[in-house]
């Protein structure tokens, strides 16, 4: 019988004992603090007259063997991983950012006006390429070299990719929105534009000079609330 009661007492877990209120408190603050804290502005926060360092040291030594440490740093606390588990940190993130509005209306243009070369795109944006905008467009894969046009130089042609109509739910090019389409839902001016060379390599018309810069005023705006949205859901 006294060997069961060994084996049960040598079985029996210690547990962290437990915290009164003003304990409480000041992990509560610490926990919720946007950065290290030093001990006036801890004792600032806290409802009742306490021993801070204290309650501190206590909790410093309740965290010591967990996941998470109660640490003191240029005498601000503040709690961090423990340093055996900060390899877990360290692991890669996707992070999401909305595209630039140059990078959108470059976009726009490609899309209607594919191929089309860096140069085209200049000229109908009406201002040159800011750094990397085309590139941003290529890592995303929207965006691919599409041969060389024959004229002097060769210039690289760019067009859109089949993961362009794969984000934005096409099949296809020609499931895009029409002139028409776009003029109904007031995106573009269709008194600028005509229709039968729409998306065919002349998107606009060629004896327009100070005009043709507006022709995208508000396509670019479509694209970027499709990308909102994708961001939101």
């Amino acid at each position: 019988m006294s060997k069961i009661k060994k084996k049960l007492k040598s079985n029996v877990l210690t547990f962290p004992s437990k915290l009164n209120e003003g304990e409480r408190e000041v992990e509560a603050i610490i926990f919720a603090a946007a950065e290290p804290l030093d001990l006036d502005t801890i004792e600032s926060k806290i409802s009742k007259k306490i021993n801070v360092k204290k309650s501190l040291d206590k909790l410093q030594k309740d965290y010591l063997l967990r996941g998470i440490n109660l640490v003191c740093i240029s005498k601000k606390w503040s709690f961090r991983t423990s340093e055996n588990l900060s390899n877990l940190m360290s692991q890669n993130k996707t992070i999401e950012k909305k595209l630039s509005r140059a990078a959108i209306e470059t976009l726009s243009i490609i899309v209607y006006h594919q191929p089309v070369t860096r140069a085209e795109i200049e000229e109908i944006r009406g201002v040159a390429f800011g750094t990397n905008t085309l590139e941003i467009l290529m890592e995303l894969n929207w965006v691919k070299p599409q041969g060389r046009k024959d004229v002097p130089g060769k210039p690289i042609q760019y067009a859109t990719t089949d993961d362009f109509l794969s984000h934005f739910s096409l099949q296809k090019l020609s499931d895009l929105p029409t002139v028409d389409e776009l003029s109904s839902a007031g995106l573009i001016d269709s008194t600028n534009i005509d229709s039968e060379i729409f998306g065919t390599g002349k998107f606009y018309k060629e004896k327009q000079e100070k005009e043709k810069e507006n022709i995208y005023s508000n396509i670019d705006e479509m694209l970027s609330s499709t990308l909102n949205t994708d961001e939101d859901s």
